[in-house]
């Protein structure tokens, strides 16, 4: 990897044998390397590793949970907040490891709505819950730097499984508390 960043600076235009850039494949390596780091990571083990058996059938949400990508059209970041509900049926799953559930997909190279789809997936297929819902909000930089250069624009995806695609109720109540502030909140 090093040697083709080495040759990427070099079509570029730079000289990678200058005294700022001689270091440059090697950091640009282990950065890529850490950016892509869910490519190493099973979303079935991580959650199987803190699965709990607990009667529970009331929603458990984990709001703005941070996320950063890569959008694999540009190679460009993306970032922004995930919102991830679940309605237990028997089984609950460790509150961090949620969080390191989004994490995982968003550490590939991804387009958003897959990115919400894997998230919401794995945890159904993996807990088989009543429903899942997953929202994620995000800024693409291959719409702020490049292109179209909007600044302030926001990409927001969804996927409803189970009770929370069948029922109006839950969804909305989903909907609800995951918004900014939540609940009482303005």
């Amino acid at each position: 990897m090093q040697d083709i960043f080495k040759k990427w600076l070099a079509l570029l235009g730079d000289d990678p044998e200058r005294k700022g850039l001689l270091d440059t494949p090697k950091r640009a390596a282990e950065a890529w390397r850490f950016l892509t780091r869910g490519y190493q990571q099973n979303p079935t083990t991580l959650l199987e590793s803190a699965l709990f058996d607990v009667e529970a059938n009331h929603m458990v949400i984990v709001r703005d949970i941070e996320i950063y990508s890569l959008c694999e059209h540009h190679l460009l970041p993306f970032f922004g907040v995930c919102h991830i509900g679940y309605i237990p049926r028997g089984r609950i799953v460790g509150v961090s490891k949620l969080a390191r559930l989004a994490d995982l997909f968003a550490r590939r190279l991804q387009v958003q709505e897959r990115l919400t789809d894997q998230i919401a997936r794995a945890l159904m297929d993996t807990l088989q819950p009543e429903g899942v819902g997953v929202i994620v909000e995000a800024q693409h930089l291959c719409m702020m730097m490049r292109g179209v250069e909007k600044q302030h624009s926001r990409m927001v995806t969804s996927a409803m499984l189970g009770s929370f695609h069948d029922s109006v109720a839950t969804r909305t109540e989903f909907l609800h508390l995951s918004r900014r502030g939540g609940g009482d909140q303005p």
